[in-house]
């Protein structure tokens, strides 16, 4: 039985009191933070840059959570060295963006970060088949990317599921991450199809509990897919 992650997003913290909040995080258990970076060309929103990564790099030294930055921008590569000189853990980019995705991704390695590939929702697992091998992450998008907030798409539960098989099947030890809509209602369906990392922004961050209510409500939805049979 996989290990389940979680990796708030810290788009839908309280910028006002980031490193605050995001401690919350990190003390209710979690061991990732999820930075979505956004240019507002790729997707349709603009959110943060690497001066975000630096400040967090205290916390995640002090706690030991991976910094998971999440590039939805059209040049990935001009940005990369920056991120990762701020502190990434991994850096992963999106399948639609890189025009020579190989040498992006070796890229990313070449700077001592790990390198994570992502998928929009209507990009099929077939763009993943040459690169898979190479990667350290593979990133299903369940939502359109550029806010939070949205509704799970369930199509995506059964492109988890074909995607765990294509990473079994090459024997990969690749991390396999959801980002969209996830919350403690479909956790355990995300996971008993074969994620690795749950991403989940308002879920944790939002509403009227805390942070460690939020996460204290994942654990305990997961606990029916640690549960399951294999």
């Amino acid at each position: 039985m996989r290990e389940v992650r979680l990796a708030p997003s810290i788009l839908a913290a309280d910028f006002g009191r980031l490193g605050a909040h995001c401690r919350e995080a990190t003390a209710a258990g979690v061991d990732w933070l999820h930075v979505d970076v956004m240019d507002g060309h790729f997707v349709p929103n603009l959110t943060m840059g690497p001066l975000v990564v630096a400040a967090l790099r205290p916390l995640a030294n002090e706690t030991g959570c991976i910094l998971d930055v999440h590039l939805m921008i059209e040049a990935p590569d001009v940005l990369i060295p920056a991120f990762v000189q701020a502190g990434a853990d991994m850096v992963t980019v999106h399948v639609e963006a890189c025009r020579h995705l190989h040498r992006t991704i070796h890229h990313i390695k070449e700077l001592g970060c790990r390198a994570g590939v992502a998928l929009n929702p209507a990009t099929p697992l077939a763009w993943l088949v040459e690169i898979l091998p190479d990667v350290d992450l593979a990133l299903i998008m369940s939502v359109n990317p550029g806010f939070g907030g949205q509704s799970y798409i369930p199509g995506s539960t059964d492109k988890i599921r074909r995607l765990r098989q294509m990473l079994d099947a090459i024997g990969s030890d690749a991390w396999l991450e959801v980002d969209g809509g996830i919350k403690p209602d479909n956790a355990a369906e995300a996971a008993g199809a074969g994620a690795d990392v749950l991403v989940a922004g308002s879920a944790i961050f939002g509403g009227p509990h805390s942070v460690a209510e939020n996460v204290a409500a994942f654990r305990q939805a997961l606990a029916i897919y640690r549960k399951s049979p294999e």
